[in-house]
């Protein structure tokens, strides 16, 4: 580092780090919490950032590639989430520089043609897989169909529960992975529960967290693909290939969808679900959204009628589980902080 100054970025300093990263074809996320970089007298010729137990937005001058920055800004900021707390650390590349972070001891988990998603922990991925087996118990018999459901619940509704009654009838077993990032309105233990309660009825469902792997929204790295639509259908296909991954060691055959007239982000997730999972071995299979008169059923549009005070509405889309659980001191808190929010349902 002869030379080279690395130290935590000034604010003054943030044009400067956004300059390098459109030079090296890169966006500035809106999530960072914690900004570094590598000075070569007095110009910023290398940037990296933490947001959560992620790595991101990390770029060398091309000027200055090849003189071993990217090892000393990755070590650094890992020391950075070392003091924080957060062990099991995750990034995201492109496929041209994977190699680079698999030989500073990160494991590949999963990739597609734009992006390729990596841990620090070599086996961290294998023991969310031995865990997802515990849980699953022994293996259904061969001729025994078996199916998937992914959801958020934010919060639990009818439709939600029209989509789990629809896959339970035609497997024997379905195993149900609610998104376990607290990002939500609705706490993530809160919304396991309401999952749980508002499915008691089916006797052949096997729940599960997504934990770090499936639909892991605060971590995507859209400051490297070139627009929304890119970053959906990426983190899409990535969330297909950890599937994939999931379904051969758990000998999951069927994946189910809800239709989704309403969010062009799902739409969009869909369609890509849709297009990777077949020709991998996994059915995907879309369910009809449940609908009220003309109105689909969503967490949105109860998210909504919560923000509005409208509680009719909010009766008429979910189980008597959810209504209660809204209703309660616990409840009230994630509506009261809906009121504050400008915007509750998804693009």
């Amino acid at each position: 580092m002869d030379n080279f100054e690395l130290r935590a970025l000034r604010p003054a300093e943030t044009a400067e780090m956004e300059a390098l990263l459109t030079r090296e074809g890169l966006r500035r996320d809106a999530r960072l919490d914690y900004s570094a970089g590598i000075f070569a007298s007095a110009r910023l010729v290398a940037t990296g950032s933490c947001a959560g137990n992620t790595l991101r937005c990390l770029a060398v001058d091309r000027d200055f590639q090849g003189a071993g920055l990217l090892r000393q800004l990755v070590w650094h900021l890992t020391n950075v989430q070392y003091r924080r707390g957060n062990f099991h650390l995750f990034l995201y590349t492109k496929p041209a520089a994977a190699h680079f972070f698999q030989d500073l001891g990160f494991t590949e988990i999963a990739r597609d043609s734009d992006v390729v998603f990596l841990e620090n922990q070599k086996r961290g991925f294998s023991a969310y897989l031995h865990q997802l087996a515990q849980e699953s118990g022994p293996p259904a018999p061969a001729d025994e169909p078996t199916g998937a459901l992914v959801m958020n619940a934010n919060p639990f509704t009818l439709g939600h529960q029209y989509l789990a009654d629809q896959a339970a009838a035609c497997c024997g077993t379905v195993h149900l992975f609610v998104v376990s990032e607290d990002v939500s309105v609705f706490p993530a233990s809160d919304r396991m529960e309401l999952v749980r309660a508002g499915t008691a009825h089916l006797k052949n469902l096997v729940y599960h967290q997504t934990g770090h792997y499936l639909i892991s929204r605060a971590t995507f790295p859209s400051y490297f693909l070139p627009d929304s639509t890119a970053a959906v259908c990426a983190q899409a296909r990535l969330d297909a290939a950890v599937f994939c991954r999931i379904a051969s060691a758990l000998h999951r055959e069927r994946r189910y969808l809800g239709t989704e007239p309403l969010s062009r982000t799902t739409a969009l997730y869909n369609q890509a679900l849709l297009a990777v999972l077949p020709p991998n071995g996994v059915t995907c299979l879309e369910i009809p959204r449940l609908m009220q008169g003309k109105t689909p059923v969503s967490a949105s549009a109860v998210r909504q009628a919560l923000k509005d005070g409208r509680w009719n509405a909010v009766e008429q889309m979910v189980p008597a589980s959810t209504l209660s659980y809204l209703r309660s001191a616990q409840g009230a808190l994630a509506v009261e902080c809906l009121s504050d929010q400008k915007e509750v349902r998804h693009d």
